[in-house]
């Protein structure tokens, strides 16, 4: 487990996986990638213990001392993700074939 270098406040905690009780969170700021950590699990909320799960949280000294799941944000992320994928998997339509 790592400590989470970030200065006091309040940031965005994007859940990468959890395996083996242990939860690997990327942190935003703004929209940006501040940070990441490997975390007990148990740090987390129950329904924020997922891959893609959006909680908002609140850093002191080096470790979260609240987090609250985002279900909305959680769901419009996911969507969002699926619709990029589903347009790149489309097959160009034969007027847009090269010969």
């Amino acid at each position: 487990m790592t400590a989470i270098d970030l200065a006091d406040g309040e940031y965005t905690a994007v859940v990468d996986s959890i395996e083996d009780g242990l939860a690997t969170v990327f942190f935003e700021s703004d929209g940006d990638e501040v940070g990441n950590a490997v975390l007990d699990a148990d740090r987390l909320p129950d329904e924020g213990r997922h891959a893609d799960a959006i909680l908002d949280v609140r850093i002191e000294a080096g470790s979260i001392s609240t987090a609250t799941y985002d279900a909305e944000r959680t769901s419009t992320r996911s969507e969002a993700a699926q619709d990029r994928f589903d347009r790149l998997s489309e097959r160009p339509s034969k007027g847009g074939d090269r010969e």
